[in-house]
C-alpha cells in the first residue's frame, strides 16, 4: 500500500492535487540526488514547489513518506514496464533486449531517481522498503525467465541462481548511468551500456 494520500481523479481539483504531488516527488528526488535523504528538510522540498511547510502535509504525512513514494514509484514503473516489454516480445532474446533497452532509458532519463535508489532505500524502515524490495525482486525475475529460457533453447541446463546474479549484474551497470552521463552525452553513452549490458548477459 502506498504511503501517500489516495486520490481520486476526477475533478479539477483532484487533478491539481495529483500534478503538484507529482511536481513534489519529482523535486524531492532532485534535492535527494544531490544532498542525501538526511540533508534535506521538508520546508525545503515544500520551497521548491512554491508551498509552504505546512501545506505539503496535504500530500504526505512526513519526509519518509516522501522516500517511499519516490521509490515506490522507480520500483513499479521498472516492473510494469519490464511486462509490457516481455509481453510484446517474440522470444526471451529479443524480451531480453527490450528489457536492457528499456533500463537504459529509464536510467538515463530519471538519474535522480536512481541515484535515489541506490543510496537511500536502506534509509527505509522495514515496513516501508518490504513492498519496494517485493517489485524490485520481481523485476529482476523477469530477467532471471529471460535467461533461463535462453539456456533451454540452446539446449543448456539452466541454473536459476546464476541467471539471477547476472540480471543483478547487468541492472546494477545500468543503474551506474547517473555516474556515467557525468562523463558524455546520454545519447553517447546508451549505445555503450546497452552493448556492455547484453555482452555480459549473453557471456
Amino acid at each position: 500500500m502506498s504511503i501517500s494520500n489516495a486520490t481520486d481523479l476526477s475533478g479539477p481539483r483532484s487533478r491539481q492535487k495529483a500534478e503538484r504531488t507529482d511536481l513534489l516527488l519529482r523535486q524531492a528526488a532532485r534535492l535527494f540526488a544531490r544532498k542525501g535523504f538526511r540533508g534535506v528538510s521538508l520546508e525545503e522540498i515544500a520551497s521548491e514547489v512554491g508551498i509552504s511547510g505546512p501545506a505539503l502535509y496535504r500530500h504526505f504525512s512526513n519526509k519518509v513518506a516522501i522516500l517511499t513514494a519516490v521509490l515506490e514509484d522507480v520500483s513499479v514503473r521498472l516492473l510494469d514496464g519490464g511486462r509490457v516489454r516481455v509481453a510484446a516480445s517474440a522470444s526471451p532474446g529479443v524480451a531480453l533486449e527490450a528489457l536492457v533497452d528499456f533500463h537504459a532509458d529509464f536510467a538515463l532519463e530519471e538519474t535522480d531517481r536512481i541515484r535515489v535508489h541506490n543510496r537511500d532505500l536502506a534509509t527505509l524502515p522495514e515496513e516501508f522498503a518490504g513492498p519496494v524490495r517485493r517489485a524490485q525482486r520481481d523485476y529482476v525475475e523477469l530477467w532471471v525467465d529471460q535467461l533461463v529460457l535462453l539456456d533451454e533453447a540452446a539446449a543448456r541446463t539452466p541454473d536459476r541462481s546464476v541467471a539471477r546474479l547476472k540480471a543483478q549484474a547487468a541492472i546494477g551497470l545500468l543503474n551506474s548511468t547517473p555516474h556515467s552521463v557525468r562523463h558524455g552525452d546520454p545519447v553517447a553513452v546508451k549505445p555503450v551500456l546497452v552493448h556492455m549490458t547484453l555482452a555480459a548477459l549473453r557471456s
